[in-house]
């Protein structure tokens, strides 16, 4: 019976969809973090009777048709990148983007990371690092004598050491922009590498035209929403239920038609 087959594809999707809603609210408080959707389509149908053929000799056109379809499979899983809220630190290397772009990370593989989590720090060498050491582009070396480190809108990142009062420029951060964000390739840590659907990263200063600002001492929070996603899992679930009530009544019915004596 092609009803248990087209259930189980319904129940696979929605143990995908449940997987990830667990994944976003798992991630709640992770800084920079952007949700994700599941997205379905359709699988191809059984044509019983072809929409549009010829039901006589006169040329009679059947207006609908008879399509079964064979159940649903996930078109893709996109990734929402809108902004989200901005959350005070007071800690002087700690930056969020309010806008588009992102902060730019060396790898140890050598290659260029992208990521929205800018709670950084410095490593021993004064350089401005992310959580797990990886470092900023362009690298930034903060004097291991400064009293005070300013980063403006603009990234400009301007330090006071003794014996001083004029802020001094060490470096100027900039970010990256991407014409598909969704595209991005997430490597977890939350990292980001180009990909050939995100494709090339454009580069400029922040506060140029189409990119974001930097606010020093902020971290942007995820832009998961708690109420949102709690009711996508509830929806998820019966959804499930009910491809599982299909399956069982499918069951009930080939086992009474195969005790029907003749």
């Amino acid at each position: 019976m092609q009803a248990l087959r087209t259930a189980a594809t319904g129940m696979a999707a929605q143990q995908l969809n449940v997987e990830v809603i667990s994944n976003n609210i798992a991630n709640m408080n992770t800084v920079g973090f952007k949700r994700q959707r599941a997205e379905f389509e359709d699988l191809l149908y059984q044509n019983i009777q072809q929409v549009g053929s010829q039901s006589s000799d006169q040329g009679n056109i059947v207006p609908t048709g008879i399509q079964v379809g064979a159940g649903v499979s996930t078109g893709s899983v996109y990734r929402i990148t809108s902004q989200g809220a901005l959350t005070q630190t007071g800690n002087q290397l700690d930056l969020a983007i309010n806008g588009r772009g992102f902060f730019q990370v060396l790898t140890p593989s050598g290659d260029t990371a992208y990521t929205r989590a800018g709670n950084f720090s410095v490593n021993q060498q004064g350089q401005i690092v992310t959580a797990d050491g990886y470092l900023v582009q362009p690298t930034i070396a903060i004097p291991q004598n400064a009293t005070s480190i300013t980063i403006n809108n603009s990234g400009q990142v301007q330090v006071i050491t003794p014996g001083s009062t004029t802020p001094s420029v060490v470096g100027q951060l900039t970010l990256a922009t991407f014409v598909n964000e969704g595209g991005l390739d997430p490597q977890g840590d939350n990292l980001f590498m180009e990909s050939a659907a995100s494709g090339p990263p454009t580069t400029a200063n922040p506060g140029t035209p189409g990119l974001g600002v930097i606010m020093q001492g902020y971290t942007e929070a995820s832009n998961v929403d708690p109420v949102s996603e709690i009711t996508s899992l509830i929806v998820a679930q019966r959804a499930y239920e009910m491809n599982s009530k299909v399956v069982t009544t499918a069951d009930q019915m080939l086992s009474t038609a195969n005790t029907m004596k003749s």
